[in-house]
């Protein structure tokens, strides 16, 4: 269980690849930490840590928890924050049964998921658990925004060890494919809301017949506020993705649907299940009364399908049918071949920041059924930021690919803080239930928006506050002074939400003299000039929303470093605090799979180095202590000594993996803390410590190789049996004695 108090740095539990990571690297950071009196604990914000926080009432004294998010949540408001954030799952709903199944198992007396809450009870529990599902836990810790950038050691390591990279062809038959109309992009109204329509809106569906049902009542509208609404048509959709299925086949490629069904956990589900509902289109039709007998949900992915399905009496028939579909069917895009994992198994699977990226990487090639290469027609529905990838697609088929060992970089100021745009839409995200209109009535009376929509259309609403907009268009000058480098706002003014926000940047940059350092462009075009940009060997910083800087600190730093997880992530709280967060953890998944098979986990730290020297750095700053920025600067040391001497994991069993990279950094730590001359004390304590450390290398490597090869017990997957972990994680027991 977490600690209940504040120590000085708070570094988070969370789950899969990163978690067990820290098994093995929090008892590093605090026995050097202690040393110069700054106390490190932890909170909570695992999914499994929010589910049982959520149900106390469920549960034994032993078994509760506190609700550790919620008291973060309130931190981060505050100047003492100083929180090292790693990468949470952001679950789907297969992930959170998964989870409810597992802590259920465990002995945790907690309800399961309703999916089709019937009484009132079930839609209470329903309404708790949704409130954990998805982006539950970024939009409360982010009271800033947005500072991400590869740092200086790790971009000048990749220059000098270039990743590899497919070749780009310029007949790729590759493409993104998007909706023509009907969609988020082209249905988006925007308005600025001013001191007389202030207060207390609510959001109504209004019938054909006339009857208003309130869909949302008390959403409090500040004044300066933008505030956007808009829709997507399911017929719309529907269409696009039936033609999308046909156009594939003749192309002769195979078909992917890129989503977020993880950060957007109410549209993006809906828009996934219309894709697994398109692709079985012809089962959906003649088998439609077994399929709702078996309580199928397509939104829940092509995996739940078929489980429910292999239940039916006539199971054998039906899978038969989509056996015979499946070979008229383009070729889909596999998310693991040898599994047979589609695009469409599970809406958790296939992330956009990471799938998108990896296929641009790999040369516009995905994997089929059978592991062959192909072209890949990518479906991302919405035009909000397909933008982005259309022409990224476009770019490398005229240019080829991307030489990391010469290209600049692309950092980014994103505008995330206080649920900002799109990621803070859940609550006010709808399925119509009929025809009719849904309108936004402000306090005053007014309708500020209003859509006429059609049973099942996905209407949406958004915004980002006043505070959160000034503070993101400094930090944009503040980087750009501190760089020199160009610098764009990757705003559409063609775009209803993008033209609020230009109101603002323009004055903005023209009061502080500066409007020659900027430029203003739409997506596309923002793009391609970042890309020509660091082709060049020049470096660009994009200054963009919510939803565009978490797909371009993937897409960019994947493309220079080889990944994303090497990024440095520094949010600086509005309030004054600091906030560092760590690598992407899209891939953690397939981390722990390995894990758990071979014993090696090959999850990559480097993310947590970055963010721990940061952290400490921001703690001498803020408290004045100086021996914690002496211990900043050895880290920093010490993360530069992990990419020199090529001590990151290798992605196979037998090779060194993350434990043996927590192992060399405390080595490089304790060795910079015993050169340095800023503080005698520290250099006296860790003297003997980087000694015993390289004294006892040989043992210790031989320790942590014998550990890999068998199976690894972690005693779950959500929630993990921390004796167990521990076993597996610190398996040196010479490391062990010198680290305590």
């Amino acid at each position: 269980m977490a600690e209940k108090t504040n120590p000085d740095i708070l570094y988070t539990i969370v789950d899969e690849a990163p978690e067990l990571a820290s098994a093995s690297f929090l008892p590093i950071i605090r026995k050097f930490a202690a040393a110069a009196g700054v106390s490190v604990g932890t909170k909570d914000i695992s999914l499994a840590g929010r589910i049982i926080a959520t149900f106390p009432e469920n549960l034994s004294e032993a078994q509760r928890q506190s609700d550790d998010l919620a008291e973060l949540g309130e931190l981060v408001k505050t100047p003492e924050a100083n929180v090292i954030k790693l990468p949470n799952i952001s679950a789907s709903v297969p992930q959170l049964v998964a989870a409810i199944e597992e802590l259920q198992a465990q002995g945790y007396s907690i309800p399961n998921y309703p999916e089709e809450p019937a009484t009132d009870e079930e839609k209470a529990v329903r309404a708790r658990y949704d409130a954990i599902k998805g982006s539950a836990v970024n939009p409360v810790l982010r009271e800033g925004n947005s500072d991400r950038r590869a740092a200086r050691a790790v971009k000048n390591f990749a220059q000098k060890n270039p990743h590899s990279m497919g070749a780009w062809v310029s007949d790729s038959k590759t493409h993104v494919s998007s909706m023509s109309g009907n969609d988020f992009f082209s249905n988006e109204k925007s308005a600025t809301i001013t001191g007389a329509q202030a207060g207390n809106a609510k959001i109504e569906f209004v019938g054909k017949d006339g009857a208003v049902t309130v869909l949302k009542d008390a959403w409090p509208l500040e004044e300066g506020t933008v505030a956007d609404a808009t829709f997507m048509s399911a017929k719309a959709l529907s269409a696009f993705l039936a033609d999308q299925i046909e156009a594939t086949k003749a192309d002769g490629i195979m078909f992917s649907l890129h989503m977020k069904a993880t950060m957007m956990k109410v549209s993006d589900p809906i828009i996934f299940g219309h894709a697994v509902k398109a692709w079985l289109a012809p089962i959906f039709d003649k088998y439609a009364a077994d399929l709702e007998a078996a309580g199928v949900n397509p939104n829940s992915g092509m995996g739940d399908v078929l489980a429910r399905i292999a239940e039916l009496p006539n199971a054998a028939a039906i899978q038969a049918d989509i056996d015979a579909l499946t070979a008229d069917r383009p070729a889909m895009y596999m998310v693991d071949s040898d599994k047979g994992i589609t695009n469409l198994h599970v809406p958790s699977d296939v992330i956009i920041d990471a799938s998108m990226p990896a296929l641009i990487r790999a040369g516009g090639k995905g994997w089929d059924a059978t592991g062959a290469k192909g072209d890949v027609n990518c479906v991302i529905p919405d035009n909000c930021y397909a933008p982005v990838y259309d022409e990224s697609v476009k770019f490398f088929k005229a240019n080829g690919a991307l030489d990391p060992s010469t290209a600049g970089a692309v950092a980014n100021v994103g505008l995330m803080a206080q649920k900002a745009e799109e990621y803070g839409s859940h609550p006010t995200t709808f399925q119509a239930p009929a025809d009719g209109t849904i309108r936004i009535v402000l306090a005053n009376g007014e309708t500020l928006h209003s859509h006429e929509v059609e049973a099942g259309d996905i209407w949406r609403s958004c915004t980002v506050k006043k505070a959160p907009i000034e503070n993101w268009i400094q930090l944009a000058m503040d980087r750009q002074r501190l760089t020199g480098s160009e610098a764009i706002f990757w705003l559409d003014a063609n775009r209803a939400h993008d033209a609020q926000l230009i109101a603002y940047v323009k004055p903005a940059l023209e009061a502080a003299g500066v409007t020659d350092k900027f430029q203003i462009m739409a997506p596309r075009e923002a793009t391609r000039q970042s890309l020509e940009t660091i082709t060049a060997g020049k470096d660009s910083i994009a200054i963009t929303g919510n939803v565009l800087r978490d797909y371009l600190t993937d897409l960019f730093p994947i493309l220079e470093l080889g990944t994303s997880a090497k990024m440095l992530s520094i949010v600086k709280l509005m309030q004054g605090g600091g906030l560092f967060e760590t690598g992407a953890g899209g891939s953690a998944p397939k981390h722990v799979q390995q894990l758990v098979e071979e014993s090696h986990l090959r999850w990559d730290s480097m993310g947590e180095f970055c963010a721990l020297g940061e952290s400490l750095n921001f703690l001498a700053d803020a408290q004045g202590n100086a021996k914690a920025g002496v211990l900043g600067a050895a880290a920093e040391v010490a993360t530069q000594g992990i990419l020199d001497d090529n001590r990151s994991p290798s992605r196979k069993v037998g090779e060194p993996d993350n434990r043996d990279s927590h192992y060399w950094f405390a080595r490089y730590w304790a060795e910079a803390l015993a050169a340095q001359s800023d503080d005698a004390d520290l250099a006296a304590e860790f003297a003997p410590v980087a000694a015993e450390l390289a004294g006892k290398e040989a043992a210790i490597l031989s320790e942590l190789a014998a550990a890999q090869g068998p199976a690894a017990d972690l005693g779950g997957y959500y929630k993990t049996d921390p004796a167990k972990t521990a076993a597996v994680m610190r398996p040196s027991a010479a490391l062990n004695a010198i680290i305590g």
